[in-house]
């Protein structure tokens, strides 16, 4: 089974063997065993159910819940000569009966169905009639209530282990903490089924994380300054700020479209076909847009507000640099971010055990944010993982200066509670600083408090830095803000501890900066965590580790390449990756295979591509100027 299983991979898909835990996988799967997979984005998730699916006799059913994505991973299989087929309620009804009797004819490798769709009696019925060689449930997280996405059509899919109890199942996820394995496994009845849990180190990506002055003027630098003319994602909280910040970078001579909810469903749709099927466009998106995204070369994601857990700050960054070429997750990071997650987790409708869980997972989050320590490090110990440092984030590459925050912080605290006792209601963050400063301003005047003692104590820290101190003691759960009363401050009881002195406050100290630092692309080996991967992207195990830069010639052919591939995409109507990825393009350019057999050697390069565009990729490298 073991060589059948590398025949198909290097036939269909074009990749000498696999990577990491994939023979396993496709080996427990294919024996007809279950599997729960944890394996982060772009290390080749989909081969661990596809392969098993091509092996197996039957249909392997693949449980996928963005119908929208649907079409663009069939178009993918089917250029690679696999009969694959989804079903929908994009289908007319003509369409969907065809669909229905290829199935039960057994005229399909794969077939894709929406989790709401499988669970409705016809399609259960259908799946009766059916050879099934396996079931594949996608995005597995969406089953746990504690997890970033829960979806409650999820939880009915315990059903296919009790209707086809002789079917093998593979849950795949690239985000889940020990506590959401648990749940997976109890919520679809995966009891008996073996873990497969991979490294979630990505190292090619450079995690970035800056204090927010001029969120909108720091993202376009960041833009500028290091992904100009990219693909990427930025993530907003509100449907409002997607709107705004498109319109602002489209402004500012960035291309720019807006993603959310709010949108009707045709706007919706096209703006995320343009995303998938052009080069260098930003998406600027709610977390409405991104699960399953194939697109492989988006070079950045970024943040304008912080999410709110790290598992779901790791699925979102984990749509950058899907090829395993260099990418950037970067975060703009304030004390309103801190504010507002403190907001949502209070006025949630949550009963308490889950408003905990949500603190917890909030405060992993903050930590994150707020750490001094390698970002990577912070970020694999959250998943369980141990790692040195990475060389390769912000935080390795341009160590912050750690500093002892302990008294400004109980002069913060000394002064909320000396506005409070004087007027007998709380101010907000903006007025405590200017007392601690010494800001003789109107309204400082008005209520008098230029004559506390805690007036102008604080002038040697600028606004910036006490804004730092306050973000920390709110994330710590020492200063509390009242919502209902126009976000004031108060103390919380926790914070005697620190006014007695009996406990301290190590926090980083603020950028001096007050504009963005644009990232520099990482590249070569800077470290550990830099000398990027260079895969062949979402189930591209066919690896070389090395550096990713191209020689002058080199560039100029990729380019070519690039040009050739688009044409081609635009005339069949698919996205360009689906015909190559960057990262076969790159291959070829540096390699300039001379004959069909060398090109075959591309990882990236199966038979079916081969007979399709060998010949006119061979034709374009021996053109004059190449």
């Amino acid at each position: 089974m073991a060589d059948r299983a590398r025949e198909i991979l290097h036939r269909v898909f074009g990749y000498d063997d696999f990577r990491g835990l994939q023979a396993e996988i496709v080996a427990q799967v294919a024996k007809g065993g279950d599997a729960l997979v944890l394996m982060p984005t772009g290390a080749g998730k989909s081969l661990c159910y596809q392969v098993p699916s091509l092996l197996r006799e039957g249909t392997g059913v693949v449980v996928s819940p963005l119908i929208a994505l649907m079409q663009d991973q069939v178009d993918a299989l089917r250029e690679l000569g696999v009969r694959a087929a989804f079903l929908n309620s994009t289908l007319g009804a003509r369409e969907a009966r065809e669909v229905e009797r290829q199935l039960v004819a057994g005229e399909l490798d794969l077939l894709y169905v929406a989790p709401e769709r499988l669970v409705t009696d016809r399609c259960l019925d259908l799946l009766d009639r059916s050879r099934i060689a396996l079931f594949a449930i996608d995005e597995a997280h969406c089953v746990s209530q504690w997890g970033h996405d829960f979806r409650p059509e999820y939880l009915q899919l315990a059903v296919l282990h009790e209707r086809f109890a002789h079917v093998p199942r593979i849950a795949l996820t690239a985000t889940a903490d020990a506590m959401t394995r648990d749940e997976i496994v109890d919520r679809l009845s995966l009891h008996d089924a073996r873990r497969f849990v991979s490294s979630f180190d990505r190292p090619n990506i450079r995690y970035r994380i800056v204090e927010k002055t001029e969120p909108r003027r720091q993202l376009l630098e960041f833009i500028e300054g290091a992904h100009a003319g990219e693909a990427g994602i930025v993530y907003c909280a509100s449907r409002a700020k997607v709107d705004e910040t498109a319109d602002w970078l489209a402004a500012h001579g960035v291309p720019a479209l807006a993603y959310h909810a709010g949108m009707d469903t045709a706007s919706r749709a096209a703006h995320q076909a343009r995303f998938l099927r052009e080069d260098g466009l930003v998406m600027v998106a709610t977390i409405a847009f991104g699960m399953g995204i194939d697109k492989p070369d988006v070079r950045f994601v970024a943040h304008l507000d912080m999410p709110r857990s790290v598992e779901g700050y790791y699925q979102e960054t984990g749509r950058a640099g899907r090829d395993g070429l260099p990418a950037e997750a970067w975060m703009a990071y304030g004390l309103a971010d801190v504010v507002q997650q403190r907001r949502f987790i209070e006025q949630s409708e949550g009963n308490e055990a889950h408003k905990r869980v949500s603190s917890g997972k909030l405060d992993a989050m903050l930590g994150l944010a707020e750490t001094i320590e390698c970002r990577r490090v912070r970020l694999l110990a959250y998943f369980g993982e141990a790692s040195g440092p990475c060389g390769n984030c912000d935080n390795c590459l341009e160590p912050p200066e750690a500093w002892d925050a302990t008294e400004p912080a109980r002069k913060l605290l000394s002064c909320i509670w000396r506005i409070r006792e004087a007027s007998g209601f709380g101010f907000g963050s903006q007025h405590v600083i200017a007392v601690l400063r010494g800001q003789d301003n109107p309204k400082v005047q008005q209520f008098g408090h230029d004559r506390l003692s805690t007036f102008g104590i604080g002038a040697g820290l600028g606004e910036q830095e006490w804004r730092a101190v306050l973000r920390q003691l709110i994330a710590q759960g020492l200063v509390v803000v009242d919502h209902e009363r126009h976000q004031v401050l108060a103390l919380a009881p926790e914070s005697r501890a620190l006014l007695r002195g009996e406990r301290t406050l190590q926090m980083r100290r603020p950028r001096t900066s007050a504009r963005a630092r644009a990232g520099k692309r990482a590249r070569g080996s800077a470290g550990s965590g830099a000398g990027a991967r260079i895969s062949a992207g979402r189930g591209g195990p066919g690896a070389a580790d090395g550096d990713s830069r191209l020689d002058p010639a080199a560039e100029a052919l990729f380019e070519r390449l690039r040009e050739w591939r688009r044409a081609v995409a635009s005339e069949r109507q698919l996205p360009p990756y689906v015909i190559f990825h960057d990262a076969t393009l790159r291959e070829i350019a540096q390699q300039r295979p001379g004959s069909l057999d060398a090109l075959a050697g591309v990882s990236g390069v199966g038979q079916r591509k081969l007979e399709a565009w060998g010949q006119a990729i061979i034709d374009l490298i021996a053109a004059p100027g190449s």
